[in-house]
């Protein structure tokens, strides 16, 4: 059975180097690999230096996914890692990497390699300083000697559950070197957006920074509690965020200062917010920049971004491609996009599947019975 594997969190100019890459390996290693949907995948390319990536990142791995990170960093809490700039030669060893199956996993998880069966039985002292056992006891047969395990097998729960580092070193040339685990790395930060769309986060939290609102933020219920617009909060969405500053508060203090920082609001609000800001104009990698795409719901967004009301009229009257979106509404490119990529990230936007066009109607008949009908 073929394995499968799939891109996700890249621009188009990335996914197609990969994709050449990924042809030019997989045929030299008789092509046991198969590019399919990320939705059928069982390993994902994600690229984790992109805007996108952590966001990719947080979604595959709670999905179970394996993921390969392409990055230029030299570690990467990711199963496996493809260094950045690539090649065939790079692709190739990652695909035979994956291919030898679970006998490399714990070496490419970031835990060290199970010990070899020399190793697993060898004396931990020598012979001639352990003294003959006694008669009685040699009679004893010995137990059968454990299997050794790997040191990950032995993590607690929650460290099994985290992402692992893909990152290892070569093991020691000395056959009795004691296995050793890994330092976890540091959680990373993440950009305001994943935090809030991943679903990593539960409860209520509080979001403030020196300059800036502060956010109650409903996790479970999906609302928050702050401004009533959203332009304020632009700011939030420009650098990455430590988890450390979505602080957890109990009920008394929710109960206190929440409910006075504003009302009640869906927390896809700030989820289409990030949508507008990200992809610098362009449209959200993933998507297809042929597709026909229809606008379904109506955001409730006019009276900040008033021009949007063009582009979800023109939308909202059916599908089409994103050139007729924007030869429709009369705005420039950046900004249609913009609105395609916010809506995307809450769903109100879907692309459609192409269909068939109905063929265009025939001349009109102008004998007797048409005249007749036309009466």
């Amino acid at each position: 059975m073929p394995l499968t594997i799939a891109l996700s969190g890249m621009d188009s100019a990335t996914e197609t180097a990969l994709r050449a890459a990924f042809n030019g390996a997989n045929a030299r290693l008789d092509a046991p690999f198969v590019l399919v949907p990320e939705s059928e995948a069982e390993h994902v390319i994600v690229d984790m230096d992109s805007m996108y990536g952590p966001m990719s990142w947080l979604r595959l791995h709670a999905a179970g996914k394996q993921i390969i990170g392409l990055t230029s960093a030299p570690r990467v809490q990711t199963h496996f890692r493809l260094g950045r700039p690539f090649d065939d030669n790079a692709m190739a060893a990652l695909l035979g990497e994956i291919a030898r199956g679970p006998d490399a996993e714990p070496a490419r998880q970031g835990s060290a390699r199970e010990p070899s069966p020399a190793a697993a039985t060898a004396p931990s002292a020598p012979l001639a300083d352990v003294a003959p056992a006694p008669e009685s006891e040699a009679a004893t047969p010995a137990p059968p000697p454990t299997e050794a395990r790997p040191v990950a097998d032995e993590a607690p729960q929650d460290a099994v559950d985290a992402p692992m580092d893909a990152s290892f070193s070569e093991p020691d040339a000395t056959p009795h070197a004691p296995a050793v685990e890994l330092e976890p790395e540091p959680e990373r930060a993440l950009p305001f957006a994943t935090w809030i769309d991943a679903g990593v986060l539960r409860g209520r939290r509080r979001f403030r920074r020196e300059t800036g609102p502060s956010l109650w933020l409903d996790f479970d219920a999906q609302h928050y509690h702050g401004p009533s617009t959203l332009k304020p909060l632009v700011q939030y969405f420009d650098a990455p965020v430590e988890r450390d500053a979505f602080e957890a508060v109990d009920d008394a203090a929710w109960a206190r200062e929440a409910l006075s920082a504003g009302a009640a609001q869906p927390l896809l609000r700030l989820v289409w917010l990030g949508g507008l800001l990200a992809g610098d104009g362009q449209l959200a990698p993933g998507h297809d920049p042929d597709a026909r795409y229809q606008l379904h719901k109506w955001p409730q967004t006019e009276r900040e971004y008033p021009r949007h009301f063009r582009i979800a009229t023109a939308m909202m009257k059916g599908p089409g491609t994103l050139d007729e979106i924007i030869a429709a509404s009369g705005l420039p490119a950046e900004e249609v996009l913009r609105f395609v990529n916010a809506n995307l990230a809450t769903g109100y936007v879907e692309p459609l599947a192409d269909t068939p066009v109905a063929a265009a109607p025939t001349e009109k008949t102008t004998g007797f019975f048409s005249r007749l009908r036309r009466r």
